[in-house]
């Protein structure tokens, strides 16, 4: 198989198992090429793709504008803070908009559920949901597995716990799709006011006692809490969160394994993480972030290879 099974990446969901390989064989090459000293290839040379965020990013904002600009696309970014959807502009026409400058694909994130599907279905261009709303960020849930699959060399039975606010992350439920996929087991821990009640029909293993989750996992993903995205109080307070629920390196070292420490970012550091842990040998966050541009650069040349 050389070719993605879709015209878009809208969730893990969608896409098969061995869609999920073939991503990351690309990005195999892909990494290759950003380790030599002329890290530019002309794969997209006449592809043009808007970034179109219609919420705050900086990491994936970033790792696409330079994993499309690696492959020699054209970028334009669009942020809605500053634009005509301040005026009342609607998301269908914010995008026939820029798709009317000739775009061939739209990477967007939105804060609504479902935009980039509903997009999907009313425009040409080839979409890439970089996160919408609580629902899934599939190119974090890649680079994810990707990293899990460098250090660890396969993810077949592997345990990866992920840990922290559930109920309001993304991330969570594009990794639980893409772990499951790719034969992982899966536990999510956090306080119970933070797990979604319908988590256990997902087939995971919930826990509510972070040192045990600790020892039954390989790797632990360890989510912040999203306070922009939470409409009441969920915990009594961050100082609590972090006495029941934090990870310091002194934890990690008390078990009787190594295991993986990983988050997506950005880290709220004395909450979730500690610095000490955070900048452990069990971590492998900046991994993460190399692993980013190379995965997100296979994603957009699959996709615009898949054009048509």
């Amino acid at each position: 198989m050389s070719q993605l099974s879709v015209r878009h990446l809208l969730g893990i969901k969608d896409i098969t198992e061995a869609d999920i390989e073939l991503i990351f064989q690309t990005a195999d090459h892909f990494k290759e090429v950003l380790n030599r000293p002329i890290k530019k290839v002309p794969s997209l040379r006449d592809i043009t793709i808007a970034n179109v965020f219609f919420e705050d990013s900086t990491r994936t904002r970033l790792s696409f504008e330079l994993a499309e600009k690696r492959l020699s696309a054209d970028v334009i970014n669009f942020s809605a803070s500053g634009s005509s959807v301040k005026k009342g502009e609607t998301l269908l026409d914010t995008v026939n908009n820029i798709l009317a400058m000739k775009v061939d694909m739209i990477v967007m994130r939105h804060s609504s559920v479902g935009a980039p599907h509903f997009l999907s279905r009313h425009i040409k261009a080839n979409i890439v949901n970089a996160g919408d709303g609580t629902h899934e960020h599939p190119t974090q849930a890649l680079l994810d597995s990707f990293s899990i699959r460098e250090k660890l060399g396969d993810l077949a039975r592997k345990k990866v716990a992920i840990i922290g606010d559930i109920l309001h992350s993304r991330v969570a439920l594009s990794n639980i799709f893409a772990l499951q996929k790719l034969g992982a087991e899966v536990m999510v821990c956090g306080p119970s006011t933070l797990i979604p009640r319908y988590i256990g029909e997902l087939g995971v293993k919930v826990e509510h006692n972070v040192r045990k989750a600790l020892e039954w996992c390989d790797v632990a993903n360890v989510l912040r809490i999203q306070l922009e995205r939470q409409q009441g109080k969920f915990f009594p307070s961050l100082r609590e969160y972090t006495l029941y629920y934090g990870i310091d390196k002194k934890m990690l070292d008390s078990l009787n394994k190594e295991i993986v420490l990983m988050h997506p970012g950005p880290i709220n550091r004395g909450v979730e993480l500690s610095s000490d842990a955070a900048d452990s040998g069990h971590s492998i966050i900046l991994d993460q972030v190399e692993n980013g541009v190379a995965v997100r650069m296979a994603v957009l040349y699959l996709l615009a290879s898949a054009k048509g």
